[in-house]
């Protein structure tokens, strides 16, 4: 029914279990095909350990529904490419040789010095392009894009943000961010999820600039606390 196309990703009382620690507790949210979802949250709230289990990664309880044949495309918090002497072109074309032009020009690396370039001399604000160009290559419908946490200043960032944003209207593609800026969430984002092991605030984006929600996603953590079985 177009209702259920409308959700690209429903999950309903997800919980993560690693080595016996509960790393997420009842997590239920919902998105939309076409909007941003951003994912906000202290270190250690479980938002990158979302990611994996959305890709199947981790062992889980609950359900993740996502829309059939969906394509996913994932945009990791950093890679490692000191000593990897290869080129942009090369690295990409690994995927697809055929795509990385198309890749590079949706990215704006659409330079033709940049395919010959190595990875291991490119500006983090540029190998960021290049991750996102190699999840592109996929043509997915949806993009899940884990924030690097070091060594990407705002300047930097804030054009592949407006950038994503960019993505999400031509092309179409859903976008799930992981963030811990409260200001990408309120420019680059429909919807927010804010994780501290569980929900402390799902809704809109806009919502950010209510007190009451303020306090809810950075007061003390209130968890619903609830039995959640054993996995």
């Amino acid at each position: 029914s177009s209702a259920d196309d409308e959700y690209i990703l429903r999950v309903s009382n997800l919980s993560v279990k690693l080595q016996n620690q509960v790393i997420l507790n009842d997590v239920s949210f919902y998105v939309k095909k076409g909007t941003t979802l951003a994912i906000l949250g202290p270190n250690g709230a479980g938002k990158s350990v979302l990611f994996k289990t959305l890709l199947n990664l981790l062992p889980y309880t609950g359900k993740i529904q996502w829309m059939s044949k969906v394509r996913i495309g994932y945009v990791p918090q950093n890679i490692s490419v000191s000593n990897i002497p290869i080129s942009v072109k090369e690295f990409l074309s690994i995927k697809d040789r055929d795509k990385v032009e198309n890749a590079l020009a949706l990215v704006r690396l659409n330079d033709k010095k940049m395919l010959n370039k190595s990875l291991e001399v490119l500006s983090s604000g540029q190998l960021r392009r290049v991750l996102i160009a190699w999840a592109l290559i996929d043509e997915p419908d949806v993009l899940l894009f884990d924030e690097p946490t070091t060594g990407v200043d705002i300047d930097n960032e804030e054009p592949i943000y407006r950038m994503l944003d960019d993505m999400k209207w031509k092309q179409g593609i859903t976008i799930l961010l992981i963030t811990h800026d409260v200001h990408i969430v309120k420019e680059y984002s429909d919807y927010l999820l804010a994780l501290n092991k569980c929900v402390t605030f799902f809704g809109e984006s806009k919502m950010i600039m209510n007190l009451e929600t303020q306090r809810k996603i950075f007061g003390e953590p209130v968890c619903v606390e609830r039995p959640t079985g054993e996995a």
